[in-house]
């Protein structure tokens, strides 16, 4: 396959995954659709795994783990894990969200994360997520809801009444100048029925019954390859599903299954706010599902195996990086530039917001010398806030070596990012190589 073929799967990718309930909603889709066929495990019933065995696990629709059972045992191969996030910074919908103002429905938000708001203005923009209601039988079930078409927006004020907005930028307040202008209303209207009513039309859920959301912002413009020759490519959530599907096309490569090696692919919810939930990087998911692993492959060995598996083991935690835009040069240390289309960043910092360590970070590079994959490295300006990922948190959670690393790519945490359509290729091959790396 192409890069170019890569990427437009990518493209397809994100947009057919608005909101991380979304994103495991599509993976799902992805899974039925592979031979051999992919199991989902239920956490409360009881694992049976076979070597060579294709599995998967939900937590609460939006985080999701899938491995690929190794034919030899742990505590010989250990687990190689690639780690990534489903969300993204952006807008939710909150409890008691319409209101009505000089004759105008609007829903208000709240700040999830740490987008670039002024992004979120004057854009085609709707809502995804799920609903939570009481169904016939008096049980609490949820749905997925998503609406295709532009739904809301949030318009610019005039330059004439913010002259200064070239030179100081736009700065939204985000308590009285952030809510998203949905309709019209007419004197029969009332916002919260009317709102209810919407997600009642949607869903086919009686608004009645319908008692709280989950509702993320999303722009639904599509994603488009763009420059002279189609170099680049642009789209929302490329922080971080990029990443999420890179290691999905590499967990998925038909030549790499069965192997030795136990392999996982463990993609987390709410990295964006810290990772503290109980699907989040920082909660128990992923030990859990590792220590299950251990213990229904476990043998007559002795308790020693699960400790001595996470010993002989190693995680690529993949994040997008920031590549370097000639028109902020200050913003970047001047030895430390990464370029789109050069190849996957290796992110170094000496304070460990990264998880990048000297021996990690040469198996890594070693892998991208196998791979005929070009790589870069990346240091923060030490004058500036350093971001962190899901690598120190799972790192020391279970004791495991790791490596950051991302593709290089354009205005992070924008509504709208862009990246080099060689690095998306350069990163799945790598990941590829890793998995099959003895």
């Amino acid at each position: 396959m192409s890069a170019r073929q890569q990427v437009q799967n990518l493209l397809d990718f994100i947009d057919a995954s608005p909101s991380p309930w979304h994103v495991v909603k599509t993976i799902e889709a992805l899974l039925a659709a592979q031979t051999p066929p992919w199991q989902r495990l239920d956490e409360t019933a009881k694992w049976s795994l076979q070597p060579g065995g294709c599995y998967y696990v939900v937590r609460d629709d939006s985080s999701i783990i899938l491995f690929v059972q190794g034919q030899k045992p742990l505590a010989e191969t250990g687990f190689k894990i690639v780690g990534a996030h489903t969300d993204s910074p952006g807008l939710r919908i909150k409890p008691n969200a319409a209101s009505s103002t000089d004759g105008l429905v609007r829903l208000g938000v709240e700040v999830y994360g740490g987008p670039i708001l002024a992004t979120f203005a004057d854009r085609d923009l709707s809502l995804a997520g799920r609903i939570a209601y009481k169904n016939d039988q008096d049980e609490i079930g949820s749905m997925l809801v998503l609406f295709d078409q532009p739904l809301l927006r949030l318009p610019n004020l005039a330059i004439h009444m913010n002259r200064t907005v070239n030179e100081e930028g736009l700065k939204l307040q985000k308590q009285t100048e952030l809510p998203l202008i949905l309709s019209g209303l007419t004197d029969e209207q009332l916002p919260p029925a009317y709102f209810s009513a919407l997600l009642q039309q949607q869903t086919g859920v009686d608004a009645g019954r319908i008692l709280s959301w989950d509702l993320a912002v999303y722009d639904t413009q599509k994603g488009v390859f763009w420059g002279k020759d189609s170099e680049f490519y642009a789209d929302s959530q490329l922080d971080n599903l990029a990443s999420c599907h890179a290691a999905l096309q590499a967990l998925l490569d038909p030549a790499a299954i069965p192997s030795d090696a136990t392999r996982v692919c463990a993609l987390f919810d709410h990295e964006e706010i810290g990772s503290q939930s109980n699907k989040g990087a920082d909660g128990s998911f992923l030990p859990d599902v590792l220590g299950r692993i251990a213990s229904a492959t476990a043998t007559a060995t002795g308790s020693e195996d699960y400790a001595r598996a996470l010993a002989k083991s190693f995680m690529i935690s993949a994040d997008m990086a920031h590549a370097y835009q000639p028109n902020f040069p200050n913003a970047y240390d001047s030895g430390h530039k990464v370029t789109v289309n050069k190849g996957p960043v290796i992110k170094v910092n000496a304070n460990h917001n990264y998880s990048s360590e000297s021996v990690s970070a040469a198996m890594f590079a070693d892998w991208c010398e196998q791979a005929g994959v070009p790589y870069q490295k990346y240091s923060h300006r030490c004058d500036m806030p350093c971001g962190s990922t899901i690598g120190p948190i799972t790192s020391a959670k279970l004791g495991i070596r790791a490596i950051d690393v991302g593709s290089p790519m354009w205005a992070m945490h924008s509504i709208r990012e862009s990246a080099g359509v060689l690095d998306h290729d350069y990163m799945i091959r790598v990941m590829k190589r890793f998995f099959a790396a003895r």
